[in-house]
């Protein structure tokens, strides 16, 4: 067993993060939240405003923030957005204060499941597909690097890979209570 006092969902966008996160925190009885809505419960505002007037700098340390927060707590689901591996800090609170597991998804599943999704800044390039590709590039090593568990997300309805994450998680991970502060 492989004892971590949270469950962190990392991955592209389109991966599926959000919807099976949702559903395996209720078969868990944890909490769940989304690291996207939090910094859009925070601020106000939506993400794609966020981007527009502060830049992608400005959206990245508005991230670091809220993920310092959130992975804090004890015993929550959290679903991160797909770039908040690409800062080191992260990285390593995501891998000290929970159990990771990366959903897994190809190029070709994101660019059909994103393919009316117009509120994506990061999608908002001449050519989606090299734009997926290049982050995939970038990001999937991050993911691997960090994860406890890795997942294909895009053979099955979200359903069943939540229930499928769900018995897998039964068989590697028990929630821990965090560690006491020193």
């Amino acid at each position: 067993m492989n004892p971590a006092p949270n469950l962190f969902l990392i991955g592209p966008m389109g991966a599926g993060k959000t919807t099976i996160g949702k559903r395996v925190a209720d078969q868990l009885q944890l909490p769940f939240h989304d690291l996207d809505h939090v910094i859009e419960a925070q601020t106000g505002v939506a993400i794609p405003l966020i981007f527009e007037l502060e830049g992608e700098a400005g959206f990245r340390r508005r991230e670091c923030a809220a993920l310092a927060e959130y992975s804090a707590l004890d015993g929550v689901v959290l679903a991160t957005g797909g770039g908040a591996v690409l800062d080191a800090q992260n990285r390593a609170r995501l891998a000290a204060r929970g159990f990771v597991v990366y959903l897994e998804t190809a190029v070709e599943v994101q660019l059909a499941r994103l393919a009316r999704d117009r509120k994506r800044p990061l999608l908002a390039a001449p050519d989606r597909r090299e734009r997926l590709e290049q982050m995939a590039a970038l990001r999937n090593p991050l993911y691997a690097g960090i994860a406890d568990m890795t997942i294909r997300s895009e053979h099955e309805h979200a359903a069943q890979v939540a229930a499928d994450l769900y018995q897998r998680l039964q068989l590697v991970w028990r929630r821990a209570p965090a560690p006491a502060a020193a």
